[in-house]
């Protein structure tokens, strides 16, 4: 890491959270020789946004006690005071999710860690956690020999997973020399090609004598292209560029490199170009211009306890009917996620795709950056600015299967169906009609393992989701096969190893070179060790995504209300392995697309399109809707079980967090489906379902705020005790006649009463700790769309009395109010009047920022 103009001072600090007199410690600091450079800056930035925030709550409290007494204030009586700031302009989100400041002229570069050696055991150290994995323990041992196996080779022939996992800078374009000119250095791997050359705007798509390349013992296409006399590149930045490729069957064609960092599609044109990007020059850090790389400015954020992801889509992100930008994004919706207070953004569609109806899954060009939504250096500035914003950045990246597309993508680049992928019928997905990678292979290992740092190395992304991780992991791919959770489903005949070894290699990679790197993986099948570190054996992923809660509720849903089943929907949240991490959500992408529907339109269909009038709204004409009613009121409920039980983590995809209503439906045109060749109509091209509309959550008349508002109560309420990632859960009452469950994670004790008509009084729930509790959030707040039944601003103190009850040594009585969700903590960390302050979130009564706050 290197600055610029500034030097940071490495003095030791305290970091402290302090609101209206009351100091509590934030961070503990370690010694300065303990921190690094870039740590001692993140201290001294959030001790002076602490400091600020003193400073402006004490100027409002000054100007209230002279208002009180009737003494005037002159206009600008405190311009003097620090930094000039009035707390009534600071935002609730500046004192929970304060911003990175760095000093002027402050350059970012990230600080790699070490490649570590394969350790000397024999791949079953994972097993300490679930004994009855050693009746398999021979798969481990095999599949560990492979990874042993495929590191030596790497270390021995391509000088160390370093040098291996950089493939971009020997293969595709670089700037480089030869024979002491310097120039553009171009290689393509394509073993069954008889000839190759370069094509483009640079030489009006006709080869000249120099633009043929050359063809080693490899199966590499070679070729160096000298700078002009007058110091130009041969080929201009932003210039169109193909290869064009006699196949082994002497078949030419043109073709997209397969390392291409950029490509793009005219308005007037079906086919995508290659683009050369190479900009000539350097920004200034956190400078945007078209024509200059981007330079980093700000640090990644730290990696938080637990997770808090909005899955999110750059392109259908606009309030309009059209593909949004990096740009639009960054300047429009990272605030908005920010103030909801998540802590991640999980985007989706980032590599290039040609059929944009993919949701960006069916990837052409890997290592490009989706032209659609703007530049490369775009995508840049627009995680930068997360990161100045505390958001960690996740991509959502496809390694698991390929677009069969022969025009824009790398499938049969040099005329076999191999190359890449796996030939013939194993090389094809009949349901997703894709192409599959074949992941034992040499040349496949370094694209992909390149690829997944590379959007980290040059993108600045802090972890991936990894798609279609099942489809990796079994020969069947998981396609009409039900998990039983036999343990010979995972480890036998049926398993892809080569798969299986590559994720543990990417694993190994990403969390050596990037030690706060964070990989989650979207399994279905529920494989033993997915999340456990590579080094102990297990597959290496930080968290799995736990999918089985979403068509839980989709489930649940189609029954009536009296048959929800309370031991069934807290068996799904909690059914998972011991000691591996999870993503929980109650809804994804997946639920929002055409031909599924999203919680809310599940609960209250076509009544939203008449009945979502805010109650004594003029708008409402007195309106109002059991259905609506009911919706509301589970739909906050249905958010908050899940975060509490579904995971260490939780996910939300954008908008559903305000009960967005109908589908997303890309546009397409008429089409089959690959696995039945049924007829599917498409919808004409329109973008008019594929956007999001901001417009009827920020509405005021309309009901959608309350659910916007409940749910950044929620993520708050994370904020302030950390339940997500606090180690004590249980849940002590599931009663299928009352329908009330009861929750305690970490300090907090949450009951949810899920009976359509019943309301108890006087309820006695069990707890852990002893004490006095307090309520610290209720579903049924007027803020959230609520009757105001159980407020806290009418509840009072729980006090707990010790007996045994519901297997807890202790309890406290309740008021539980029909389809409603209530959160009790500490009383020392309850105050009702919290969201009156300057700090305060709508509806959440905690104190300050809580006892454990974290960004």
């Amino acid at each position: 890491m290197r600055t610029g103009s500034s030097v940071i001072q490495s003095t030791p600090c305290r970091s402290v959270a302090r609101l209206s007199g009351v100091t509590r410690p934030r961070n503990v600091a370690t010694a300065a020789g303990e921190m690094s450079p870039l740590e001692v800056l993140r201290r001294e930035n959030e001790l002076l946004k602490a400091t600020v925030a003193e400073a402006s709550a004490s100027i409002q409290e000054l100007e209230g006690s002279l208002s009180s007494s009737n003494v005037p204030l002159p206009q600008g009586a405190f311009a003097g005071s620090p930094a000039s700031i009035d707390s009534r302009a600071l935002a609730p989100e500046d004192y929970w999710s304060p911003t990175i400041d760095v000093p002027a002229g402050y350059v970012y570069e990230d600080e790699y860690g070490a490649i570590t050696p394969v350790p000397s055991h024999d791949g079953t150290e994972c097993l300490k956690w679930d004994d009855t994995l050693w009746s398999h323990a021979d798969h481990f041992r095999y599949r560990w020999n492979i990874l042993k196996n495929i590191r030596n080779a790497i270390d021995q022939n391509e000088g160390g997973m370093q040098k291996f996992s950089q493939g971009w800078k020997i293969y595709g374009f670089n700037r480089g020399e030869n024979n002491g000119r310097t120039g553009i250095w171009f290689r393509e791997w394509a073993p069954g090609a008889k000839a190759l050359a370069l094509v483009g705007e640079f030489n009006n798509w006709e080869p000249k004598e120099g633009h043929w390349a050359f063809k080693n013992e490899f199966g590499v296409w070679e070729l160096f292209l000298p700078d002009n006399p007058d110091g130009s590149q041969a080929i201009p930045h932003r210039s169109k560029i193909k290869c064009r490729v006699e196949t082994i069957d002497g078949t030419w064609v043109e073709k997209i490199p397969a390392w291409i960092k950029w490509a793009t599609q005219e308005w007037n044109e079906v086919l995508f170009n290659g683009v050369y990007w190479c900009p000539d020059q350097v920004g200034a850090p956190g400078e945007v211009h078209p024509d200059k790389k981007y330079t980093f400015k700000y640090p990644r954020p730290p990696r938080p306890r637990a997770l808090r992801i909005y899955e999110c889509h750059v392109g259908m992100s606009s309030e309009e009917p059209k593909v949004n930008s990096y740009s639009e994004f960054r300047k429009d919706m990272l605030p908005r996620i920010r103030k909801l207070g998540y802590n991640a953004i999980q985007i989706m569609a980032i590599q290039e795709h040609a059929y944009y109806g993919s949701f960006g899954y069916h990837v052409t060009n890997f290592f490009g950056a989706s032209s659609r939504c703007g530049t490369p250096e775009e995508l840049k500035a627009m995680i930068d600015e997360a990161h100045r914003l505390g958001l960690i950045v996740l991509m959502d990246v496809v390694h698991s299967h390929a677009s069969k597309n022969t025009n824009d993508g790398i499938n049969m680049f040099d005329g076999t169906d191999g190359m890449y992928f796996h030939s013939g019928a194993r090389g094809n997905h009949w349901m997703w009609d894709s192409r599959l990678f074949n992941y034992g292979n040499w040349e496949t290992l370094r694209f992909l393992l390149s690829n997944a740092r590379w959007w980290m190395d040059e993108y600045k992304f802090d972890g991936y989701r990894f798609d279609g991780v099942t489809s990796m992991m079994y020969h069947h791919h998981g396609l009409s096969y039900a998990f039983t959770g036999q343990y010979d489903e995972y480890f036998g005949m049926n398993t892809d190893v080569d798969a299986v070894v590559y994720l543990q290699l990417v694993n190994n990679l990403l969390h050596d070179l990037f030690p706060n790197c964070i990989t989650i993986g979207e399994d279905v099948s529920g494989m033993p060790a997915f999340c456990r570190p590579w080094y102990e054996g297990g597959v290496g992923f930080d968290y799995r995504l736990n999918m089985a809660i979403a068509d839980k509720w989709i489930e649940v849903m189609k029954h009536s209300d009296y048959d929800w089943g309370m031991a069934d929907i807290t068996h799904t949240m909690t059914n998972r392995r011991y000691a591996e991490a999870c993503v929980g959500y109650a809804e994804s992408h997946d639920q929002a697309l055409v031909g599924d529907k999203t919680i809310a339109f599940w609960l209250m269909d076509k009544d939203m399109y008449d009945y979502m009038a805010a109650p004594g709204h003029p708008e409402s004409h007195g309106a109002s809707s059991p259905v609506i009613d009911r919706g509301i009121a589970l739909h906050k409920m249905i958010r908050l079980i899940t975060m509490a039980l579904g995971g260490e983590s939780y996910l939300n995809f954008m908008g559903n967090e305000f009960g967005h209503p109908e589908w997303i439906d890309f546009p397409r045109d008429d089409t089959y489906d690959p696995s039945t060749g049924a007829f599917v109509p498409g919808n004409g091209g329109s973008l008019e379902k594929c956007r999001r509309r901001w417009d009827l959550c920020d509405a005021d008349f309309l009901r959608y705020k309350f659910l916007c508002a409940f749910d950044r109560a929620m993520c708050h309420l994370d904020k302030a005790f950390g339940f997500m990632s606090a180690p004590h859960q249980w849940v002590s009452r599931k009663d299928e006649g009352d329908k009330v469950v009861v929750v305690e994670r970490g300090d907090l004790v949450m009951v949810f009463n899920f009976h359509p008509t019943t309301s108890y009084t006087d309820y006695r729930v069990g707890c852990n700790n002893g004490g006095a509790y307090k309520l610290l959030l209720s579903s049924d707040e007027e803020v959230f769309g609520g009757w105001r039944n159980l407020s806290k601003e009418t509840d009072g103190d729980h006090v707990s009395f010790g007996g045994d009850h519901d297997r807890r040594p202790n309890s406290f009585l309740v008021y539980a109010p029909s389809r409603t969700c209530a959160v009790y903590g500490p009383a020392d960390w309850a105050d009702p009047e919290a969201d009156r302050k300057p700090a305060g979130v709508p509806g959440l009564g905690v104190k300050e920022l809580g006892p454990y706050y974290e960004y």
